[in-house]
């Protein structure tokens, strides 16, 4: 994925004006990263946690997921991360359900992930697994009205930015990159600026490809800086 330090984003300015806001995640936002590349290894899951999601937990207390991203969260590790946040009082996580719809939401929902699912893996009429969070993610965020929608994939991040040309009816949805969370990290939890110069590196800066389109996590921080300097 290609990481633009030239344009803002007024969806990762909005948050860094109010954290409170719902970002709904991709189920790659909460995944140890594992490009399963022989001569690397994944992100432990340990680095992960530390570096990544205790934080986001911390600095974002209106963080959400569908019921759809849960049933892709198959990793033990994962999956008790995940159940401590359901389980704590108050709930640390906000899990979207289908059956909370109205029926007309549940019309209109099923009316947007028509015009999603051809786009990606997932066939509706088989209900299989590929794609399948991320199509029930966009539908239901953009019947709710809900506005951030977070995530790593690319082509997710495609159905939301280019939603006027497909047609997706995603037009209110903003996209917010894994990059840009974690530029919002090293500004706001200096703590963790370290490990996240591995998190980056792994994700936008491991193939000769991302070296020659990408900037490396030194060169990152300033731009984005520069751009969203009045947030700091």
């Amino acid at each position: 994925m290609k990481v633009d330090v030239a344009t803002k984003n007024p969806a990762l300015e909005s948050i860094f004006n109010d954290p409170n806001q719902v970002i709904t995640l991709d189920a790659n936002f909460l995944i140890p990263p594992d490009r399963q590349m022989s001569s690397v290894r994944g992100i432990p899951f340990p680095l992960f946690q530390a570096c990544w999601l205790n934080p986001i937990f911390e600095l974002f207390p209106n963080l959400a997921i569908h019921e759809a991203v849960g049933s892709e969260l198959i990793s033990r590790d994962i999956k008790t991360f995940i159940n401590s946040k359901v389980n704590a009082s108050p709930p640390k996580i906000i899990i979207h359900n289908d059956s909370e719809l109205t029926e007309i939401e549940q019309v209109l929902r099923a009316s947007i992930e028509a015009r999603i699912y051809p786009y990606t893996r997932y066939d509706p009429h088989i209900d299989n697994r590929d794609d399948r969070g991320e199509v029930k993610t966009l539908a239901y965020i953009a019947v709710k009205g809900l506005i951030y929608f977070a995530a790593h994939d690319h082509n997710a991040i495609q159905l939301v930015e280019k939603a006027e040309l497909l047609s997706t009816g995603l037009d209110a949805v903003q996209a917010i990159k894994m990059y840009e969370i974690l530029f919002f990290l090293y500004v706001r939890n200096p703590s963790v600026r370290k490990d996240l110069r591995i998190l980056y590196k792994y994700q936008y800066y491991l193939t000769k490809h991302e070296k020659a389109i990408n900037p490396e996590r030194g060169v990152f921080i300033p731009p984005m800086e520069s751009l969203y300097h009045s947030q700091q």
